[in-house]
């Protein structure tokens, strides 16, 4: 059983911050938060959650545990989602000169954690990783698939940050404040993994070192790795090479944009092809497919965190065809606009283009997925 604080008032300034993103982890938060307070005995900590509104009832455990301990702190975030934004958050909220990043699954060893500490404090450190490569550590049961995509996606990290890093994935780390404090601004905040987000956006290299530990299985809930979690990984690579002037979700939104230009293409050679519809027929019917297909996609990637869901799934088909359809008369009229004053039929076609994916982009995030362009 978890054993709350003794006094209220007694508690002194945390040294260490234990930042831990949640998302339906109500049967580990009590369990996590035993073991932190069971290993870093000795240590003035903090424990941040920082809860996605879960619907499993996560933030209404963890306010139980802070009523009866100060040290346990929980930040709930309503309408957004997203790991490494909430360990962003999670650390701008602490006061600690050491900020740790674990996981609320149990598959860290949190019993690493005052080792990394006595590392980060000793030397002239930046940072300590705890690493699954280094010698004495281990990917405990994952399979060969698994193993192998985290390795390709290690070796594509250390290209990106140029740290000779063996585990630059790795979501348990140990850092100082103000290393924090010198990247914040250039950080991405996307996917799941806020180490190669820091590394790749601090404006110096940083000093680290490794310390092995074993994953562990998970004890409760779900895993939340999927194919969306590979594609958040892929766009944060994108926004580290174009730079933070370009936003993520356009990035995203013009990459699924391309893959509707395949669909309309390929719809309207079927329909041709097959069926003999005229070019006419067969270019609105190709074009509102591809308009659909896009939606789904915006909606279950590049606005994953917000989906649409249930009866705001109609509205916002709609609305996305809409403001598609506008964004099409666009991209015609200024590429023709442009063709007629002699400006060359590629850079008519490409401004067309880009005028009507600027268009697309603002104005279905304003009334498709609410205001959520950032």
């Amino acid at each position: 059983m978890f054993d709350p604080s003794p006094a209220l008032g007694a508690c002194p300034p945390p040294e260490i911050a234990v930042i831990i993103p949640t998302f339906n982890e109500a049967d580990n938060v009590a369990e996590i938060a035993r073991r932190l307070q069971a290993c870093l005995q000795g240590i003035a900590w903090e424990i941040i959650f920082v809860d996605d509104d879960s619907p499993d009832g996560t933030a209404a455990r963890v306010q139980e545990l802070a009523r009866r301990d100060p040290r346990i702190r929980l930040l709930r975030r309503v309408g957004r989602r997203g790991l490494s934004s909430a360990c962003i958050e999670g650390m701008l909220a602490s006061t600690a000169p050491y900020l740790a990043v674990i996981d609320a699954d149990l598959q860290h060893d949190e019993t690493r954690l005052p080792l990394m500490l006595e590392r980060l404090k000793a030397g002239e450190l930046d940072l300590v990783v705890g690493s699954r490569y280094v010698a004495g550590g281990s990917l405990g049961d994952w399979n060969e698939r698994r193993q192998a995509m985290s390795r390709f996606a290690s070796r594509l990290a250390r290209r990106l940050t140029h740290a000779d890093l063996t585990d630059p994935m790795s979501g348990f780390f140990l850092v100082r404040a103000e290393i924090l404090a010198d990247c914040v601004y250039d950080l991405s905040g996307v996917g799941y993994k806020i180490l190669l987000d820091i590394l790749a956006s601090v404006p110096r290299p940083l000093k680290f070192e490794e310390v092995p530990y074993g994953f562990r299985q998970r004890q409760a809930g779900e895993s939340k790795l999927d194919n969306a979690v590979l594609w958040e990984y892929a766009l944060m690579l994108l926004q580290k090479l174009v730079g933070p002037r370009i936003p993520v979700r356009f990035i995203a939104f013009s990459l699924i944009g391309g893959s509707g230009v395949v669909v309309h293409l390929a719809v309207l050679w079927f329909l041709n092809r097959f069926l003999g519809a005229s070019f006419l027929l067969g270019q609105t019917v190709a074009a509102l497919v591809a308009m659909t297909t896009n939606f789904f996609l915006n909606n279950s990637l590049t606005y994953r965190d917000v989906r649409l869901r249930g009866r705001q799934l109609i509205w916002g088909w709609f609305s996305f065809v809409l403001a598609c359809a506008v964004g099409a008369i666009a991209n015609v009229g200024i590429a023709t606009y442009l063709f007629e004053g002699d400006s060359g039929w590629i850079l008519s076609a490409l401004a067309g283009i880009l005028v009507g994916a600027v268009w697309n982009y603002a104005v279905t995030a304003v009334y498709t997925w609410r205001g959520k362009a950032g």
